[in-house]
C-alpha cells in the first residue's frame, strides 16, 4: 500500500506531538523535579507548573486509576483508527487534527504504561477560569477535536454549496 504524501504530515505532526510531550514531562520529573517539590511558582496565580498523578481520565473518572490498561488500549486503538483515517483524508485542517489527537493520545498512553499514570503539570487553575492541571498531549487532542469539529463543519458547509450549486 502506497502511503499518501498528505498522510505523512498526520503522522509527522503526531510524532512531534510525542516527542514534545515526552521530553517536556522528562523536564518536569527529572530537570526540575516537579514530583518532589509539588508545585513551582512561574506565574502566580496564573500560570504555575503543578505536579499531578492523573490516573483516570476527565473529571476524575476512574480515578482509582482501575480502569488503566482499558483506557491504554482504548488509546492505541483510537491512534490506529485516526492513522487509518489520516491515510484516507485528503484536506490539510483534518490532517493536522488527526496528527494532533494521535500524537496527544500516544503521549497520554506512554505514561500510563510507564507509570501507571499520566503526567500533568501545566496549571492555569489560579485564573479561576480552568480548573484542571493538564499536559502538551492534553493539549495537542484538545486543539485537534477543535479543529476536527472545525474541519466538519466547513466540509459540511462546503458539501451544502457543491450540493446547491448541482440543483441550479
Amino acid at each position: 500500500m502506497k502511503i499518501p504524501r498528505i498522510a505523512y504530515a498526520a503522522f509527522g505532526l503526531a510524532l512531534f506531538i510525542v516527542i514534545i510531550d515526552q521530553l517536556t514531562k522528562a523536564w518536569v520529573i527529572s530537570g526540575i523535579d516537579l514530583r518532589e517539590v509539588g508545585q513551582v511558582l512561574v506565574l502566580p496565580p496564573i500560570f504555575n507548573l503543578t505536579w499531578v498523578e492523573n490516573r483516570g481520565v476527565s473529571f476524575g473518572l476512574f480515578g482509582d486509576g482501575s480502569a488503566r490498561w482499558y483506557l491504554s488500549a482504548f488509546a492505541i486503538v483510537i491512534s490506529i483508527a485516526l492513522a487509518w483515517w489520516a491515510l484516507r483524508a485528503d484536506r490539510r485542517l483534518l490532517i493536522t487534527a488527526i496528527g494532533l489527537i494521535m500524537g496527544g493520545a500516544i503521549g497520554n498512553v506512554i505514561d500510563r504504561i510507564r507509570f501507571g499514570f499520566v503526567v500533568d503539570f501545566l496549571d492555569f487553575s489560579g485564573t479561576g477560569f480552568f480548573p484542571w492541571v493538564f499536559n502538551i498531549a492534553d493539549s495537542a487532542i484538545s486543539i485537534g477535536i477543535v479543529l476536527l469539529i472545525w474541519d466538519s463543519l466547513r466540509a459540511e458547509k462546503a458539501a451544502k454549496v457543491g450540493g446547491a450549486a448541482e440543483k441550479s
